[in-house]
């Protein structure tokens, strides 16, 4: 009978969830916050992507949260989600997470009940970020975009960072050709 190997290393320890305090309270929510912390044994060199995240927060409570990023001189810029009342993303944005929020709830305030943001340490990663989101919910969103495909064709890779590696995909005799319209003489 063969030895098995001895495992090396194995799945990463999930951050430890430090409770900070209540930011609000609405019957039957509550919004807290905290930070989180390294466990023991990871590396602390790791570099972080985001500064503040929030996931499917309650609406109601927009201006609770956004009165604590002031206070706590958050800055209130990144990738936001606007969600219906099911959790599905319905519109997805990049920019100051409570204004763009805010008129997006107006424009729509009888499907908005959720709002999720997504705050990054180096801005240049938050194109990429909603890039991605936008192509993975794609037709769930309520906006037309040229980063959303709802076909097999791909979308186009230069919405991401210059100087990233791309793999794509070709048609083997050249690219797909557009036929134009020509006019008619006389007509």
């Amino acid at each position: 009978m063969a030895k098995q190997a001895k495992k090396t290393g194995g799945p990463k320890k999930p951050s430890i969830k430090k409770f900070g305090g209540e930011i609000a309270k609405k019957t039957p929510w509550r919004i807290v916050h905290g930070n989180l912390a390294i466990p023991a044994g990871r590396p602390a060199t790791i570099e972080k992507l985001f500064k503040a995240i929030g996931e499917k927060i309650p609406y109601e409570f927009l201006k609770d949260v956004k009165k604590y990023f002031v206070e706590e001189q958050i800055p209130s810029v990144g990738v936001y989600i606007a969600h219906d009342s099911m959790g599905y993303p319905r519109y997805i944005g990049r920019g100051n997470i409570f204004s763009r929020l805010d008129a997006r709830r107006k424009a729509q305030v009888l499907e908005l009940a959720y709002f999720s943001f997504f705050i990054v340490f180096h801005k240049p990663h938050e194109r990429e970020i909603e890039t991605i989101m936008i192509r993975a919910a794609g037709p769930l969103l309520d906006f037309n975009n040229k980063k959303i495909r709802n076909d097999i064709q791909p979308a186009d890779v230069r919405d991401f960072e210059p100087g990233t590696i791309y793999i794509e995909r070709k048609y083997t005799r050249g690219q797909k050709k557009v036929l134009k319209k020509t006019k008619k003489k006389g007509a």
